[in-house]
């Protein structure tokens, strides 16, 4: 997996930084690393940025597609979330998100540490489906 963050890997434009978040002693588990369920989490908000744009509204999360954990998050990891849009539909809007750790002040500790799709609704003020509107376009 190419970083998105180093331009040698050529044009990522698709790509946008979306959350960039010290991992803290409170998000740990009962083994002293980051809990799964809080990158999780963070992931969901971090391709919501892109949801939103698309939908140019409110979105639900309907479904993870994928999440796999590659490596440990630590405590004090300063982890960077990016997301980019896998495809719409009518109402759906699919976003790859890669998440990265970096212990500081370390540059060289730097590691791809989970990827995960998740699906998104747009909705309109009732939580009722609705149409996106066409042609989706992301502003940056």
């Amino acid at each position: 997996m190419k970083d998105p963050a180093n331009p040698e890997n050529g044009p990522l434009d698709d790509w946008q930084l979306a959350i960039r978040v010290v991992a803290m002693p409170a998000d740990t588990n009962a083994y002293g690393d980051i809990f799964g369920g809080w990158i999780m989490s963070q992931a969901d908000i971090a391709g919501s940025t892109i949801a939103i744009q698309i939908a140019q509204g409110r979105v639900a999360t309907v479904a993870v597609k994928e999440f796999r954990f590659l490596a440990p998050v630590l405590v004090g990891d300063l982890t960077e979330l990016f997301a980019r849009l896998e495809r719409t539909g009518n109402t759906s809007i699919s976003v790859e998100v890669d998440i990265w750790a970096q212990g500081e002040p370390d540059p060289g500790s730097r590691r791809h540490v989970a990827h995960a799709v998740f699906v998104y609704v747009a909705v309109d003020a009732d939580g009722r489906p609705r149409q996106l509107a066409q042609p989706a376009t992301i502003t940056t």
